[in-house]
């Protein structure tokens, strides 16, 4: 074999092969990507000159080959591309690829694990694994002569002669001592299947075709089923439940980006912070983690984004700054914000179903993105008490079986009511309900909690909202700013003038011995029952066609009040103690009350003098630790008296049927 050439690698970073091998990287792994990468290169410029005509010769079936000899401990990667000459060898490894690596390690050596994705390694990244490296190549060129380089991890490399006779590039790595993992077939496959398998060539290792080739992100949506979808998604997620909805992003100018994005169901222990969804470049697989470049509302969807104008080789406080970055972050918040509202007008039964989970997306992004936010605003929608119609008439049937188990129906062409729950958005609410509460907003944050009080609203044809989402506290915030004429009113925050009786209020007789009206006297009998100062007793008649419908009492938070707890608890990121000064709001037209009123008729309130008074004790601190109880949960020592009480009350109650 002629030995063409001996020489030095002309390097100025001092002892350039061991920062490669020990200090840039903690992923040796990613030493196969590079170079594979680098084969599906050579393939892709063979078929280049072949279309302009520069070759004219069979350029045969693609492929790429990996081997492994245990026996003499290396790896090779084979491909049938367009090969190099002696002197493009001395060019691309001896000038290019080193001076590359050079340039590399200077500017982000330190840091490198800090890269996006690791690119920028390209053919010298093999120098981590491997004590040895071999290139044999044979040029697509005619009459040209093979050649083959070694490099023994010091700056002296050999270039010689080759027997080699058909075209394409040979890269052989006799690996290190810590790097036999490498001569697993099980581990070239999971290497292969993590960042190669969908790169257009097939990659072989002992005859088998171990990549899938096809990506589903690169084909047009008009090629792909949904089942094409779902079987990416379970490829993509196994052992997940079936993704909501997907997005397909297709786009050449002014970038060229490609991709598919899912919307999970999202369950609460999600990390929201935490991006899902795959990068790759040109088909190859970069990281599993792009929050730089996804608005950071949409990072808990999945799926895969692959665009070679992402700038990897940067580190990623510069990714954030980048203007195209920027601009790829907002298309596919737009493509987002379009998918959503081509469900909402042509599917709307999909949509509410979906609502619950893909609404956290849509408020998180109005929370933080003006444009996104404009893009949705009408289309956001929140579940009412409100039995509607359906907003399209032309809209048929449809049932929709949610991940719950429920399900929602549409109203019928007919404009029958809906059986199931309606959705509606705040305009449309706003303007349903201006002549009874002109601008006032009605939700409930806890349906099981606070369903006394919504179904008082509902007794009268008040109009509750639910906002029930984790995210809901946030986004009610922003709806005011969003509405500054809108007063919004948690249901157990105050009543409305609607829900009270002046009129049997007012009617109450009053007592001609001490001039005291029912009201009077049933606050006072509380005041001393409880003796807590800062509970401030309020009495009111509710309406309700059953007295007994209503509660005998509720207690409420002025919404200021409530918010201003909610807010310390957030901060101080733990449940905050309920507020000692509240209102008790008993409600003089129950019967109960009524009860309570006939019961300590001539008997000491808050003594033990008689059995009716201390009846009438045990019932108030009942009526109150009730309504109490769909404000706050109970420590153990007020759970324990409470059971205790109840126990008495009952015992006292049967005691009295069986004597009567």
């Amino acid at each position: 074999m002629t030995v063409l050439e001996q020489g030095t690698i002309t390097i100025h970073t001092e002892n350039i092969f061991p920062i490669i091998k020990k200090s840039l990287y903690s992923d040796h792994e990613i030493f196969l990507r590079e170079l594979v990468s680098n084969s599906v290169d050579a393939i892709s410029k063979l078929k280049m000159a072949g279309l302009s005509g520069d070759f004219s010769g069979d350029s045969g079936e693609p492929e790429i080959t990996i081997a492994l000899d245990k026996d003499n401990k290396t790896l090779s990667i084979s491909d049938n591309g367009i090969g190099m000459t002696a002197e493009e060898v001395k060019k691309y490894i001896n000038q290019v690829a080193f001076s590359s690596a050079e340039e590399f390690i200077q500017k982000f050596k330190g840091t490198a694990d800090q890269i996006i994705g690791h690119f920028g390694l390209g053919f010298y990244s093999s120098f981590m694994v491997a004590k040895k490296v071999e290139i044999d190549t044979l040029s697509y060129q005619e009459g040209a002569t093979a050649v083959h380089w070694s490099c023994d991890g010091s700056p002296m490399f050999q270039l010689e002669e080759s027997s080699r006779t058909t075209r394409g590039t040979t890269v052989t790595l006799t690996l290190g001592e810590e790097e036999q993992e490498y001569l697993e077939a099980s581990r070239i496959k999971q290497l292969v299947k993590t960042y190669c398998d969908f790169m257009s060539v097939p990659i072989k290792l002992d005859g088998e075709t171990i990549n899938r080739q096809k990506a589903p992100w690169r084909e047009s949506p008009s090629n792909l089923t949904k089942e094409d979808y779902l079987e990416f998604y379970r490829y993509l997620y196994p052992f997940q439940e079936e993704p909501l909805l997907w997005v397909h992003l297709k786009t050449d100018y002014p970038f060229l980006i490609n991709g598919i994005l899912y919307f999970p169901k999202l369950r609460p222990d999600v990390d929201v912070t935490k991006g899902n969804i795959k990068l790759f470049c040109n088909q190859v697989y970069v990281s599993d983690h792009c929050e730089e470049v996804i608005p950071k509302f949409l990072l808990p969807m999945r799926g895969v984004i692959d665009s070679p104008d992402i700038p990897l080789n940067v580190s990623r406080s510069a990714l954030q700054m980048d203007r195209t970055v920027r601009k790829i972050a907002d298309f596919i918040a737009k493509k987002v914000a379009d998918r959503l509202k081509e469900l909402y007008k042509n599917n709307r039964a999909e949509y509410i179903s979906c609502w619950q989970d893909v609404g956290t997306f849509v408020k998180f992004g109005c929370l933080n993105d003006d444009k996104f936010k404009k893009q949705v605003e009408d289309i956001i929608i929140f579940r009412t008490t409100a039995n509607l119609a359906p907003a399209s008439p032309e809209t048929p049937a449809v049932e929709v079986q949610s991940g719950e188990g429920d399900v929602w129906q549409e109203a019928t062409p007919s404009g029958d009511k809906l059986d199931g729950p309606s959705y509606t958005t705040l305009p449309e609410y706003l303007e349903r309900n201006k002549t009874r509460h002109e601008n006032r907003v009605f939700y409930a944050t806890d349906e099981v909690h606070q369903a006394q009080y919504i179904e008082l609203h509902k007794s009268q044809g008040l109009e509750v909202l639910f906002m029930d989402s984790f995210i809901d506290p946030h986004f009610i915030s922003f709806l005011e700013r969003e509405y500054r004429d809108a007063k919004f009113s948690r249901v157990d925050s105050d009543l409305d003038e609607t829900l009270l009786d002046k009129e049997k209020k007012a009617s109450e007789i009053v007592d001609p011995t001490t001039n005291k009206t029912r009201s009077d006297q049933i606050k006072e009998i509380f005041e001393q029952a409880l003796n807590k100062p800062k509970v401030n007793i309020r009495t009111e008649a509710l309406k309700s066609e059953d007295p007994q419908g209503a509660p005998p009492a509720m207690v409420l938070l002025p919404e200021f009040l409530r918010r201003l707890r909610d807010m310390n608890a957030l901060v101080a990121q733990e449940m905050a103690q309920f507020p000692e000064e509240h209102i008790l709001l008993v409600n003089t037209s129950h019967p109960l009350i009524q009860n309570l009123v006939n019961l300590t008729q001539g008997s000491i309130i808050g003594s033990e003098k008689s059995p009716s008074a201390e009846l009438a004790n045990m019932i108030c601190q009942q009526v109150y630790e009730l309504a109490l109880m769909a404000q706050k949960g109970f420590d153990a020592d007020t759970m324990k008296s409470f059971v205790e009480r109840s126990n008495k009350l009952l015992t006292q109650l049967s005691d009295k049927a069986l004597k009567g």
